[in-house]
């Protein structure tokens, strides 16, 4: 079951991030894997149990993993490009199975149904919808109650082509209305419970995110 699906697209207001490691990825200002580590309370209080047991797919993946262990949740990793400059602790994460690395342009490892939440950030904008249309119902098949993703948006100054080795593409940063056609194109409707619970919590803790939120099922 394709179950809910909620597609955060990630909206930035700075001056724009060049992309020059994965490092970079997850520690520049705007990364969409830092907004997952901000918007964890939030999303624990929108999803409540379907929190339990959790994948997170994209850079920095031990970042999100740890934390969300250290909260006594269950959680996984894919690191879609590289793991070289991972530190102890991150090294320690892959040496016990918690994060791996693989390329989400095939199958992921894991059986249907696996997970109660998938959460994905800083991967997709560098799939071409010919790969889309492959990843996004794999991500769904890991998941039972839901798949969340954090996208960049237009805004975001592109990679330039010296900085390209280590994602081997631009990333191409769709906007609000891409991702509205293509997800109605994909045959899925929008839902709006989770988004509401989000928005709840958020507003009585005070946390204004930089994302346009959409909820959607299939």
């Amino acid at each position: 079951p394709w179950g809910v699906i909620i597609l955060i697209v990630y909206f930035n207001s700075g001056s724009g991030v060049t992309v020059t490691s994965r490092e970079a990825v997850s520690r520049a200002e705007g990364s969409c894997t830092s907004e997952v580590i901000e918007a964890l309370p939030y999303l624990k209080k929108a999803y409540g149990s379907a929190m339990q047991k959790v994948l997170h797919v994209g850079p920095d993946s031990c970042t999100v993993v740890s934390n969300l262990l250290k909260e006594g949740k269950e959680a996984w990793g894919v690191e879609p490009y590289d793991l070289d400059d991972a530190d102890s602790s991150c090294k320690s994460l892959v040496r016990k199975g918690f994060v791996r690395l693989s390329d989400i342009k095939f199958s992921l490892p894991y059986r249907p149904d696996s997970f109660n939440l998938v959460v994905v950030s800083d991967a997709l904008d560098y799939l071409t919808p010919r790969y889309l249309n492959k990843t996004l119902p794999d991500l769904a098949r890991v998941s039972t109650d839901g798949l969340v993703i954090f996208t960049g948006n237009p805004g975001q100054q592109k990679a330039k082509v010296s900085e390209l080795p280590k994602f081997g593409r631009p990333a191409k940063l769709r906007s609000n209305s891409w991702w509205t056609r293509y997800f109605i194109q994909t045959g899925l409707t929008e839902n709006e419970g989770p988004l509401k619970k989000f928005e709840q919590a958020a507003s009585k803790g005070n946390y204004e995110p930089d994302c346009q939120i959409f909820h959607l099922s299939s």
